[in-house]
């Protein structure tokens, strides 16, 4: 159950990641309700998770999770430009966060 409130808190960090531009600094009221509701929870599933898991093996996935999610949130929906080396560096971030996991004590 920790792993799934741990990759639940990894995608609500790409939210509220890739909502923070939308909010233009914090000046436009929807969508930084928007991030901040979305990087709450993110913050209270990753709490519940480490109840269970191990702190630096939780965090470490947790920040894995949102940053190959937001890479492709914005390589995707904001056209923002990627390159073959930038997208292996991103298979090498998956197989570490892989890694990770499988390597957990828990």
């Amino acid at each position: 159950m920790a792993w799934i409130l741990l990759v639940a808190a990894g995608l609500l960090e790409v939210v509220w990641a890739s909502l923070l531009p939308e909010t233009e600094g914090f000046r436009r009221p929807l969508p930084t309700l928007g991030f901040l509701v979305a990087l709450a929870a993110s913050m209270a599933l990753l709490a519940a998770a480490t109840r269970t898991l191990p702190v630096g093996t939780a965090y470490a996935v947790w920040v894995g999770i949102g940053a190959v999610g937001t890479v492709l949130v914005g390589a995707t929906l904001r056209q923002e430009a990627t390159s073959p080396a930038h997208l292996l560096a991103l298979a090498g971030l998956v197989a570490a966060i892989v890694a990770v996991k499988v390597t957990a004590p828990h």
